[in-house]
């Protein structure tokens, strides 16, 4: 049975009637969760103009249904409105009816204003569409919580937003794996027979093109055209619900869960009784760093570790036993625009690429600050209408990933990881007291499998390691990387610490792990929305 409600706006009267079977519009294709700030604002714009049905509303909440996040408000016992499965919905007697989609609702009581029409754009129509990164839990600085309210400390978090949804279709044949939001094509696995993959399966850098000529002799899965995929390629696969293994120290890990869908992919850890660790799961990329590992001249690839959850740039060379590293290939097929940016500046410091049909801040935040100081800059932004939008958010890792520009380094030719023709970045001192870029902050948050907790960062300028054996910090992954790092601040009590003095300055860094990764703990933040 259908209902109906009635809208008076302005000069316009609006009826909107719907039925449960306006739900059925969802079952033809995947359809994209809004977003929460979109949700906010949509309600405060019905509320504004509808005071007699939806007054004194109660703080957002969300829940997740069905696998799909809804976000909804109550205005009284009975009375609400929501945003769910790509709609809007209402409730005056406690039943929940859709009555238009998300657009339809920014378009109906907003002139297409809520939001740009970026923040809306068909999955379908854009060339890079971002896949979520399935992070449904929210974490303080050490543990897991209840995912805060609008408003509140720590509010901002990856697992509140919510994007394309992981969507994969396995072949018939179970050789390859089509992922349904970037439309690319996956080999299930890093080897042709489908058995879960060990050490022998991996290839030095010299024989990744050897064996994507294999696989396209063979026209595995029916293909000849198999290549190796960009970084930006290889992390669309990552999901951050994932547990770090580094602090795994058991070996069978059945239960554990990688950083990649094992339901779709075989994935194998490091074979531990070839005297791998476990977690030696480095997956090859396209991408060699413009610059090389310091002092050296060994090339640095690009790789996505699905055991540790973190994008680094591997020597393809161990500098102290000249042995090569070896890495798993999972090839894929299809349109090799996947990836690349299309900017455009608005002029109002603001830039919108059109292949994800993201919005961003051209400036950054200009200072450093912990990770939930950054969450709070956010709503600070956005109660302040920056840019004339307050629907601003911290970006999640894959998000701010968009952005790198591996073209550029600054070791290379001085730049910052990212198209400097449409953003500024600040400038910083390093660890080393020489010239640098900063880490820039994410909502995504990293879990070890010994519970410990950090936040993801991406960097934009040199990524740093004290190496003993040089006695000095070097850009020991890459510009373009993504790490972790506490979300406290600094000193760093259990991290072992060096000092490097220029000019008379002392700089202190604090180091930690097997590479020495330098540790901040304050970082930079660049909006998006």
């Amino acid at each position: 049975m259908s209902k109906h409600i009635f809208f008076k706006h302005t000069c316009l009267s609006i009826l909107l009637c719907a039925s449960y079977g306006a739900y059925a519009d969802c079952s033809s294709s995947p359809c994209s969760n809004p977003s929460l700030s979109q949700s906010e604002t949509l309600f405060g714009k019905i509320t504004q103009s509808y005071p007699q049905l939806f007054s004194s509303p109660t703080s957002m909440q969300t829940t997740v249904l069905n696998d799909n996040v809804a976000n909804y408000r109550m205005y009284g016992n009975s009375t609400g409105l929501a945003t769910y499965m790509g709609g809007l919905w209402y409730t005056l007697d406690g039943n929940w009816i859709r009555f238009s989609s998300l657009d339809e609702g920014n378009q109906l009581f907003c002139n297409n204003a809520c939001w740009s029409s970026s923040s809306s754009t068909n999955t379908n129509a854009l060339i890079y569409p971002i896949v979520d990164t399935a992070q449904i839990k929210c974490y303080d600085a050490s543990t897991e919580i209840t995912c805060p309210a609008s408003n509140a400390a720590l509010y901002g978090q990856d697992a509140q937003q919510t994007g394309n949804q992981p969507n994969y279709t396995l072949s018939s044949d179970g050789k390859t794996v089509l992922d349904n939001v970037t439309k690319l094509t996956w080999m299930r696995g890093p080897n042709t027979t489908l058995a879960a993959p060990v050490a022998s399966d991996k290839k030095t850098y010299s024989g990744l093109q050897e064996w994507v000529n294999t696989v396209n002799s063979m026209s595995y899965g029916g293909f000849n055209d198999w290549r190796l995929p960009s970084i930006k390629e290889l992390y669309s696969l990552i999901k951050f619900n994932g547990l770090d293994v580094g602090s795994y120290n058991g070996t069978d890990t059945s239960s554990v869960t990688p950083f990649i869908d094992k339901t779709y992919f075989n994935f194998g850890y490091g074979q531990t009784s070839a005297g791998e660790r476990l977690i030696d799961s480095q997956y090859a990329s396209s991408n060699v760093y413009v610059s090389t590992l310091a002092d050296t001249g060994i090339p640095l690839l690009f790789g996505v570790n699905f055991a540790d959850g973190r994008i680094k740039g591997y020597a393809v060379q161990m500098p102290i036993d000249g042995t090569y590293k070896t890495f798993f290939v999972q090839l894929v097929r299809g349109s090799s625009n996947y990836g690349v940016n299309s900017f455009t500046d608005n002029g109002n410091q603001t830039v919108t690429d059109a292949t994800t049909g993201l919005t961003w801040s051209k400036s950054d935040s200009g200072t450093a600050m912990t990770w939930q100081e950054a969450l709070a800059w956010v709503q600070t932004k956005n109660a302040a209408n920056y840019l004339g939008h307050n629907d601003w958010r911290l970006p999640n890792t894959k998000e701010l990933q968009s952005i790198v520009n591996y073209a550029n380094s600054p070791d290379y030719n001085g730049k910052p990881a990212i198209d400097t023709s449409f953003f500024n970045t600040t400038a910083i001192i390093n660890e080393n007291g020489d010239s640098d870029y900063p880490y820039f902050w994410t909502s995504t948050s990293h879990v070890g499998y010994s519970g410990m907790v950090s936040a993801v960062y991406i960097s934009f300028g040199r990524v740093l390691g004290y190496t003993t054996l040089l006695n000095k910090w070097v850009d020991v992954h890459g510009a373009g990387c993504q790490r972790t790092d506490p979300k406290a601040g600094p000193p760093f009590s259990w991290a072992d610490t060096y000092t490097v003095t220029k000019n008379g300055i002392t700089y202190t860094g604090y180091s930690f792990g097997p590479q020495g990764d330098a540790l901040r703990g304050k970082n930079f933040v660049r909006l998006v929305r």
